[in-house]
This record gives C-alpha cells, sequence and structure tokens, in this order.
C-alpha cells in the first residue's frame, strides 16, 4: 500500500472516529445501568439511552429537568467518597467521577425531606406507587437515617435525586451527597433499549450487603423489555 493510500486510510478512518465521538457527545448515547439502586424500574445491566442534546441545551439554560425523570449524571467534585478507580472490576491508575442513575424528586426552589422512609415534597407526600408498593412487600427502610432526614432547600440550578431502591443502603443519592448541579447532569433517560428480553420477576436480596445485584432472584414469565420510562409521579 503506498503513502497515498495509507493517508487516505487514516482520514476515512478519523473521519468516522470524529463523528462517532461527535455523535455521542452532542447528539444521543447509551449508558449501563450498574448496582440494583434503581429497582424495581432499572436493573443491573439495562442500556438506556440518552439524548445528549437535551442534555447540552438544559446546561445552556435552554429548558429544564422536571420531578420523577431519570436522568444520568455525574455526582459533586467535593464528595471524595464518590471518587473510584475501579471500573467494572479493573483498577485503574487514576481516579475518576462514574456516572450514577437516579430520579428527580426536587427541582430548583422545592424542599424535599424524607420520614419513616416516605418523600415529601414542599411538605407534601409524594405517592410514588409503583416504588413504595413493590418496597413495602421487601424490605422498605422506615427506621435509618436516610429514611429519615432533614428538609433541605434545592437551590437554584440543581436537582435533588433519589433511587427507586427504598431498601437499607439501597441507594446513596442527594441524602448523602446533595443535590446535583445541572452542569452534571449528562441527559435523562427516556428509554431502556436493552436487554431485549427479560424475566418478569425481580426479588431483591434485602440482606444490606455489597453489591445487591448479584443476589436478586429472577423468575417469573419472559417478557420484552425494551420501552419507555416514564416520569413516576411529577
Amino acid at each position: 500500500m503506498n503513502r497515498e493510500n495509507v493517508l487516505k486510510e487514516v482520514k476515512e478512518w478519523a473521519s468516522t472516529l470524529l463523528f462517532t465521538l461527535a455523535f455521542t457527545q452532542f447528539a444521543a448515547s447509551a449508558v449501563r445501568v450498574d448496582g440494583a439502586s434503581m429497582m424495581p424500574t432499572l436493573r443491573h445491566g439495562e442500556l438506556l439511552l440518552l439524548p445528549r442534546a437535551e442534555g447540552w441545551a438544559h446546561r445552556a439554560g435552554l429548558g429544564e429537568y422536571h420531578r420523577g425523570d431519570i436522568v444520568v449524571f455525574k455526582p459533586p467534585r467535593d464528595v471524595q467518597a464518590e471518587w473510584t478507580n475501579r471500573y467494572r472490576g479493573v483498577i485503574l491508575p487514576w481516579k475518576y467521577r462514574p456516572s450514577l442513575v437516579k430520579r428527580v424528586v426536587g427541582t430548583p426552589g422545592d424542599t424535599v425531606q424524607v420520614r419513616a422512609g416516605v418523600l415529601y415534597v414542599n411538605g407534601r407526600r409524594v405517592p410514588e406507587p409503583s416504588i413504595m408498593n413493590y418496597w413495602n412487600r421487601y424490605c422498605h427502610d422506615v427506621t435509618s437515617n436516610l429514611a429519615n432526614t432533614p428538609t433541605v432547600r434545592v437551590p437554584a440550578g440543581h436537582y435533588f435525586v433519589l433511587g427507586d431502591n427504598r431498601s437499607p443502603g439501597g441507594s446513596l443519592d442527594s441524602r448523602v451527597f446533595g443535590p446535583v448541579s445541572v452542569q452534571d447532569i449528562a441527559s435523562r433517560a427516556p428509554a431502556s433499549a436493552f436487554p431485549l428480553m427479560r424475566k418478569a420477576q425481580a426479588i431483591p436480596s434485602c440482606d444490606g450487603q455489597p453489591h445487591p445485584e448479584q443476589r436478586v432472584q429472577r423468575g417469573g414469565t419472559v417478557e420484552f423489555n425494551p420501552r419507555l420510562l416514564p416520569p413516576e409521579n411529577r
């Protein structure tokens, strides 16, 4: 292969790579759910679609997220406990902030509190029927500090996020690291695209041990998984 052909090949690969990078950063991409903090809505390993352009618009002050939206974000930079050097079992030579998936429950100006495991926004109880019905059947946390929090007012440009997992220690979220800046939110996650099929039933471990996603019991009929993710009680 002569030099001219080599340069042509390099340009084609480079243009493809640049297009892919630009598309995933500015148009759309996908993220994998890691862990059980969003059960029962999302399960470990699901692949979520992200409209990146929407996230860029919100960071520029165009539009906003709403209560009930599922979002993908980075935890606040000053929370050292959220930095890690592990990526899917591999130890890296540097630390980074992993992307988290949670649900927006408080928008700028809202007050948010959890009492006996029940969410209150602006002093009113938020029903969350599918979440509460699920965890009341198994191991709904009503006694821990995370199930009984002080009232927090969400500052401008920030959002209060919670995981749908309301078991003891089921989710580390804004109850631990505070409201999340809109600048740290990558995008809303409006749909789950993978796996194509899944078992209908998922029973949590409820043992309070690390990596509960490894001990979820799956059963029941096989159902089609790809679906839209509508907000839970805006």
